[in-house]
């Protein structure tokens, strides 16, 4: 699994102006069971990205290349990869 730190590097305007585009983008990976969960920090600096291991992190990192935030200019990312240890049952699927 990987969590995704999204961290805005411009003014929040303008993270707003993109946020309707970057929804949509989360939308479809949200859909295809890639993105687990996701959401803006508080306080809102940036989100977080909680991601299924069905990707190698290379892969991620050429996917989240595709986010409005980031065609923008807008954000910085930092990926880590982890291996849970301890899963509920429920997220079995997205180990």
């Amino acid at each position: 699994m990987f969590i995704v730190i999204i961290t805005y590097t411009q003014p929040i305007e303008a993270i707003e102006a993109r946020t309707v585009e970057h929804r949509e983008w989360l939308d479809q990976h949200v859909a295809s069971g890639l993105v687990i969960a996701a959401g803006p920090m508080v306080p809102r600096t940036g989100g977080v990205l909680v991601v299924a291991s069905r990707v190698a992190k290379e892969e991620l990192e050429t996917l989240l290349k595709d986010d409005p935030f980031h065609v923008h200019g807008l954000a910085d990312y930092s990926v880590t990869e982890f291996k849970a240890g301890k899963l509920n049952p429920a997220m079995v699927p997205f180990a």
